[in-house]
């Protein structure tokens, strides 16, 4: 497990990415919600002092036990279903910073619920995380995320707790002297790479791999963002692309556990920029019941890359925050199913109404669901001019 001094860097580079992820500096008396799965209390408490320190209002949330989580879906009525207390909306309104930390102990508890129901719970849910968009937007609120080790996630990557242990300490820089200065060099070697993305006129980008041929296209007023300290780790570069060009198949050779489900082996096929077609080798009826959970959840919200050069992870995680960073010797894409980000627009979010986004192709859905493709790809810009330029090879973008 991590020593305390692991987990106080740990603390003190989560707020690094709290605090990189917001427009405007924190200050004293702001507020910031820490959402805490059981077995990550520790670094919960290393993060609780830290805030204090900081002068800002930690509210403290613990999340549903297994049990509570199963019994929930299981035995609640419609009512309770998709009951959101105004409290909650009150204090959204109110937040200026959230962390979560990750630490499940299991993951495929919920695999006898209906997804209907699984569905239901997020888009009622959706208001909350629309008011989070909305003040993120407006540069008031920054958020961050991590993943904590637990028996579970080591189990289902088919890892020792240990070996699990150590790849978070690599990915995070837990094992570098000042893990925060480290995190600084990758953040601005990335700068330089979103700088050539973002300078080509792109028409669409071509995705090659034994197993995916897709066009994105990118849209008008979009730029490349990425490794702002929303997720700890992250190595991904990313665009929220106009839904309406995408074409051709996608594969996910990753795994991937949603909602207490476990799912394998994903084929997604697009024809004006909807799924036409999903099928899986394991898990298929679950994945096409949350493509079908509300309008924008069979369209795409975002397109990512991630250099292995940054990323030390090279094996299976079992996790989302993980496994859409794994570097290894290929890198990887992931696509996401589902609501797109208003942070990729290239202009100020916050001026961006809804019939904008509608405009220039931004997804809206309550789902989000991350894809991940490991295999050797090369993805190519076709410009307006007419050339080609290869931006991705080998695993590494080719700046």
């Amino acid at each position: 497990m991590l020593t305390k001094k692991q987990m106080e860097m740990y603390a003190d580079v989560l707020l690094w990415g709290l605090k990189k992820a917001r427009i405007e500096p924190f200050k004293k008396g702001d507020v910031v919600m820490v959402q805490v799965d059981l077995p990550a209390v520790e670094l919960a408490e290393f993060l609780h002092g830290k805030l204090l320190d900081m002068g800002v209002h930690p509210v403290m949330r613990f999340g549903k036990t297994t049990v509570m989580e199963h019994d929930f879906y299981e035995k609640s009525n419609e009512e309770q279903l998709v009951f959101r207390g105004s409290w909650d909306e009150e204090l959204f309104r109110h937040l200026n910073g959230r962390i979560f930390l990750h630490a499940p102990t299991s993951l495929t508890h919920l695999a006898d619920i209906d997804p209907q129901r699984i569905g239901q719970v997020a888009v009622a849910m959706k208001p909350l995380r629309d008011i989070m968009r909305k003040r993120e937007e407006q540069g008031k609120l920054g958020w961050t995320l991590c993943s904590f080790p637990t028996d579970e996630l080591a189990k289902q990557a088919k890892l020792t707790l240990e070996q699990y242990t150590e790849q978070i300490i690599k990915a995070c820089y837990l094992d570098q002297p000042e893990p925060v200065k480290a995190w600084e060099k990758v953040f601005n070697d990335a700068m330089e790479i979103k700088g050539w993305m973002n300078s080509m006129d792109v028409q669409y980008y071509h995705v090659a791999s034994d197993h995916i041929d897709l066009k994105i296209t990118p849209g008008d007023q979009r730029k490349w963002i990425g490794i702002s300290g929303h997720n700890i780790p992250s190595f991904e570069l990313f665009i929220s692309p106009d839904w309406r060009g995408t074409e051709g198949t996608y594969f996910a050779n990753q795994p991937s556990f949603r909602s207490g489900n476990y799912v394998e082996g994903v084929n997604l096929t697009f024809d004006n920029g909807i799924v036409t077609e999903i099928k899986a080798e394991k898990g298929e009826s679950f994945s096409k019941k949350q493509l079908d959970m509300d309008e924008g959840a069979s369209r795409v919200g975002e397109f990512s890359l991630t250099d292995k050069r940054f990323s030390k992870i090279d094996c299976f995680m079992a996790s989302t925050l993980y496994d859409e960073n794994f570097g290894g010797d290929n890198g990887n894409c992931h696509l996401a199913v589902g609501a797109s980000y208003s942070d990729t627009f290239d202009g100020d979010p916050s001026t961006l109404t809804e019939v904008k986004k509608k405009e220039l192709g931004f997804n809206d859905s309550a789902l989000h669901w991350d894809l991940v493709n490991t295999e050797p790809k090369t993805v190519t810009a076709h410009l307006k001019s007419g050339d080609k330029v290869v931006v991705y090879e080998n695993g590494m973008f080719k700046c």
